[in-house]
C-alpha cells in the first residue's frame, strides 16, 4: 500500500513538472481552478501537487466551475443570473421587440445566451415565430418569458448548436 501511494505521489510531481505552459494559460496551473488556484497560483512545479490535493479535498473546483469563483472564469449560475436579471429589467421592451423579430434588447439576450453574431438574427426570428407561445396567457413574467424563450432556441437546431448558454 505504502508503495503504491510512493509511486502515485512520484508520478504526479514527475507529470506536473513536464505539463506545459499552455495549461496555466487559464490563469491557474495544471492543478486547474479551484482553491489551490487561489491559494497556491499558476507556478509550475510540485506546488501544483498540493493545489490539485486542495481542490480535491474541499470539493472546490466543481464550486468554482459551477459559480465562476476560485479563478473558474464564468460559471453556469452567473450567465443563468445574468440573463435573468436582464430579462427582468428590460420585460417591456423585449416583449416588443420580440413581436418585431428586432432590436437591440433581443440582440443583446442572444448574446447573453451565448449566441454569436451569425446566429442574432436567427435567434431573433424563432423568437418572433414563437410569440404566442413565449407570451401565452396573461400570467407570463420575466422568468416565464425567459424558458419559454430558451426552450424555443432549444429546439432550433441551428440555436441548440451554436448558442452556448441556452
Amino acid at each position: 500500500m505504502k508503495k503504491s501511494l510512493s509511486l502515485s505521489l512520484a508520478a504526479a510531481a514527475v507529470l506536473s513538472l513536464t505539463v506545459p505552459s499552455a495549461v496555466s494559460a487559464g490563469g491557474y496551473g495544471a492543478a486547474g481552478c479551484g482553491l489551490g488556484a487561489v491559494v497556491f497560483g499558476s507556478k509550475p512545479g510540485m506546488i501544483q501537487v498540493l493545489a490539485a490535493t486542495t481542490n480535491g479535498t474541499f470539493a472546490s473546483q466543481t464550486f468554482g466551475i459551477t459559480t465562476g469563483t476560485s479563478e473558474c472564469g464564468g460559471g453556469v449560475v452567473k450567465v443563468q443570473s445574468e440573463q435573468k436579471i436582464y430579462a427582468y429589467n428590460n420585460f417591456g421592451q423585449l416583449q416588443k421587440e420580440i413581436a418585431q423579430g428586432r432590436g437591440e434588447r433581443l440582440q443583446t439576450l442572444a448574446y447573453l445566451m451565448g449566441c454569436n453574431a451569425k446566429t442574432v438574427e436567427s435567434f431573433s426570428s424563432v423568437a418572433q415565430k414563437n410569440y404566442g407561445t413565449i407570451f401565452a396567457g396573461e400570467t407570463t413574467d420575466s422568468d416565464v418569458m425567459l424558458d419559454r424563450v430558451r426552450a424555443a432556441a432549444k429546439s432550433d437546431a441551428v440555436l441548440s448548436a451554436q448558442c452556448s448558454a441556452l
